[in-house]
């Protein structure tokens, strides 16, 4: 009879959902993460890592780990997630003022490229997670996706309420485009670049001068 690895295991990688039963105990959940960011802090690489390695570093049970975690990917989109984590979805992007929704909202991105400008440790994860094209894969589609789908929701709320033309709704994916790209391509591309605490608004203020509607 043979036996599946679960380091190895085909399931898909997911953040964790809520399990029936006694309530997770958080603390394990932050030793973990603690544990995984000193091992990759400490030069370790991804493909390095082993649940069992991790379970040790953390001072946990290897079963605790499994219990939370179905392989090793599904460990590390959660803790890629806890340290690169999107806004809240009731967050600052409601406001009801569109403006000022849009500068929070590309302000949000200009301070996470300044967060990674500063720790090497999320630099270091994320390159690494870039270098597993599978994890990479997942980590895009929960995390950064749906960053994206709150600006694309904030923007179509700004052609409801009248602030953008309606015929800039015809491709939001572009609108969305063009209102992070500035930052995006400061915070990632040009490492030397400026991050100043206005630069959101000035961003929005020069963009809203082209996409609202016309007199």
């Amino acid at each position: 009879m043979t036996t599946t690895d679960p380091d190895t295991a085909a399931e898909p990688a997911r953040p964790c959902a809520a399990r029936r039963g006694r309530p997770r105990d958080t603390a394990v959940d932050g030793a973990v993460t603690d544990a995984v960011l000193r091992l990759v802090g400490e030069g370790a690489n991804l493909a390095e890592l082993t649940m069992e390695g991790i379970a040790r570093a953390a001072g946990v049970g290897k079963a605790t780990v499994y219990r939370r975690w179905p392989n090793k990917d599904a460990l590390l989109l959660d803790v890629v997630a806890v340290i690169d984590a999107p806004p809240p979805a009731d967050g600052a992007v409601a406001t009801g003022d569109f403006r000022a929704d849009l500068i929070a909202a590309v302000d949000y991105i200009r301070r996470r490229g300044l967060a990674k400008r500063e720790s090497a440790l999320m630099r270091s994860m994320l390159a690494q997670v870039q270098s597993n094209t599978v994890l990479w894969r997942r980590y895009h589609d929960t995390v950064i996706a749906a960053r994206r789908q709150m600006m694309v929701d904030l923007l179509e709320r700004g052609i409801a309420s009248g602030h953008i033309r309606k015929e800039l709704g015809a491709d939001l994916e572009l609108l969305a485009d063009l209102v992070s790209g500035p930052v995006l391509a400061r915070a990632t591309l040009r490492p030397e670049a400026p991050l100043p605490d206005d630069l959101a608004e000035r961003v929005v203020d020069t963009l809203l001068e082209g996409i609202r509607p016309r007199d």
